[in-house]
């Protein structure tokens, strides 16, 4: 009865909301560790050095490469890990400072430990000397493969030992000017403890590498605001000042007049990376920022350059509006959608919650970004999650064709990479590591090397370009209204999930199988979406755009579809109305 009201009442509102985007190109973005997706070392020691593993290089991803991923209905690149971090490989030959140890996690280091943000990761270079123009060139051949290019913005922290070599001009190095005898000062970059010392004694030992020394202590990264962070802090890290004190005598204050000093400093970071030709920021922890500042610094680059795009960590659903509001593009439904669809593919939640964690954001359904896997979550072939790739295969149907929303996978997604390796400082958790020196024979053969490619990736492959594709190619999946049919057919609750797509005469039914054998069931399609989707009486011969078979469909008051799901697959039958 709930379902029936709520279509009844708002579906107007939302198909409306989705309708404004007509013609506009699904987003669909490739995450790509760009570290470790050219690397074809097979050694693979955990803990290894660079000279050990060997790392991806940026002229590695060819424009025959890049041609592949765009043929998977790929839009977006988001290269992961471009700009300078903090690493235990040393580079003095080239004029860029090392860094110690003890406060780098892992021997390559985390990419959100940003130790210049005008730099780019020599590791990444086969020219360390020319690394800039390697990557403005890579830049320059995503474009020509027709896809727009992504990079990190992380703004809520930087490495301990930030220091900047390759600023431009005039630039002032963050905490050049700051007054350490201050805990807090809207002219300060970072957050001091009044003249305590780093206390590192619950960090990890390290084997090689000397002491970290720090006076005054700085704030750590993930809001630890006293000077003996711990291993489960973001200890590699300082934590940036946008104007907030959040240890003042009231509690948490916001200071935004006159304009603090961080605000101008990374509004010009992401200016300078636009004008090299960058599309989009995935601006990590976007929550941990003032949602003022995004305001006043995406109002800046959008002048300048408005075509970039922003896209915004962020977790708290509370906050997804404030933060839409302040400029991001999208956000995030890590909570929300991910969170769900990973609970339907583990039998932890029915399919029938899909609709509900829709519905909870109706009114910004174009602006949330839907994912299976990122560099955070867990692989969904991993022992940890699915243990089956093909299991997670619904989920991509449902995601990629539900709403105009952008979706996005993870390189080696799409051939099934396990994420089952202990790498090293990353352990054995079913994640990719971000942190060591490895190489993913997936990736390898699925790029590289094709006459080695396994005959279940292959498989797994065609089937995400297959979906992929469609997602632009058919236009009622593009940008056609949406139908919930769930709340008419309770029989599909547990374990299937069933909607229309509609566009002019072009109807689309989806129906996705979480279940794990065929499933044969009878699909209603109610009189109130006839009536709203002008769906006609109409029979004839549908198509399942997946699979090209063929099913005679009557669209009719009181008439079913009776359908065959194959396990863990999906049909996507299209008909003329």
């Amino acid at each position: 009865m709930w379902g029936m009201m709520w279509m009844h009442q708002a579906p107007h509102l939302l198909f409306t909301h989705h309708s404004c985007q007509a013609m506009r190109e699904k987003i669909i973005i490739y995450q790509i560790f760009t570290r470790l997706f050219g690397n074809k070392s097979d050694k693979k020691i955990p803990h290894g050095s660079i000279q050990e593993n060997g790392c991806g290089k940026m002229e590695q991803i060819t424009d025959v490469v890049l041609s592949r991923i765009r043929q998977m209905g790929i839009t977006h690149v988001w290269y992961t890990g471009v700009i300078r971090h903090a690493t235990t490989t040393p580079y003095a030959d080239y004029g860029i400072p090392s860094q110690t140890p003890m406060v780098v996690k892992g021997k390559a280091g985390s990419p959100y430990a940003i130790t210049d943000y005008y730099d780019v990761d020599p590791d990444l270079a086969s020219d360390v000397s020319n690394r800039m123009g390697e990557l403005e060139s890579l830049i320059a051949r995503t474009h020509r493969a027709g896809m727009k290019v992504i990079i990190d913005f992380v703004p809520n922290h930087v490495a301990r030992e930030y220091h900047s070599v390759s600023k431009p001009e005039m630039v002032r190095d963050l905490g050049a000017d700051d007054d350490s005898s201050m805990h807090f000062s809207i002219r300060n970059n970072f957050y001091y403890c009044w003249g305590q010392p780093l206390d590192t004694s619950l960090l990890p030992r390290q084997e090689e590498g000397g002491e970290y020394v720090e006076c005054p202590a700085r704030a750590t990264g993930n809001d630890h605001f006293d000077n003996r962070p711990g291993a489960n802090d973001w200890y590699e890290t300082v934590k940036l000042n946008y104007g907030i004190d959040y240890c003042d005598a009231g509690g948490r204050s916001e200071h935004f007049s006159p304009i603090p000093d961080t605000w101008g400093k990374m509004t010009d970071i992401l200016l300078f990376w636009a004008a090299k030709g960058v599309d989009g920021f995935r601006c990590d922890m976007a929550e941990m920022v003032p949602a003022a500042f995004w305001h006043w610094a995406t109002d800046k680059v959008k002048y300048a350059y408005p075509h970039v795009s922003f896209i915004g960590e962020v977790y708290d659903p509370c906050q997804y509006r404030n933060y839409i509001a302040s400029g991001f593009d999208y956000l995030y439904d890590k909570v929300g959608m991910y969170d769900c669809l990973r609970d339907v593919i583990c039998h932890r939640r029915p399919a029938s919650d899909i609709t509900r964690q829709w519905q909870s954001t109706d009114d910004i359904l174009p602006r949330m970004l839907y994912f299976l896997e990122n560099h955070d979550e867990q692989r969904l072939a991993s022992d940890f999650f699915a243990g089956d790739a093909w299991k997670g295969f619904p989920a991509l149907v449902v995601a990629a064709m539900m709403h105009g929303a952008p979706f996005m996978l993870y390189a080696g997604q799409e051939f099934g990479e396990r994420g089952m390796d202990e790498e090293g400082f990353s352990g054995l958790d079913g994640r990719t590591t971000i942190f060591d020196y490895w190489s993913l024979d997936t990736i390898w053969r699925g790029y590289f090397d094709r006459r080695k490619i396994k005959r279940e990736e292959s498989r797994l492959q065609k089937a995400y370009s297959k979906v992929l594709t469609l997602a632009n190619r058919e236009d009622a999946i593009r940008e056609g209204l949406f139908f919930d049919l769930m709340y008419c057919n309770p029989a599909l609750s547990e374990r299937q999930y069933a909607f229309l797509r509609k566009v002019g005469r072009q109807l689309v039914l989806v129906v996705a199988n979480f279940d794990e054998k065929e499933v044969t069931c009878d699909v209603e399609i109610p009189a109130h979406a006839m009536e709203y989707l002008q769906i006609r009486d109409t029979e004839g011969e549908a198509i399942d755009l997946l699979t090209g078979d063929a099913c005679h469909f009557h669209l009719a008051e009181g008439k079913k579809q009776h359908l065959v799901l194959p396990p863990l697959g999906a049909r996507v039958y299209k008909i003329i109305v």
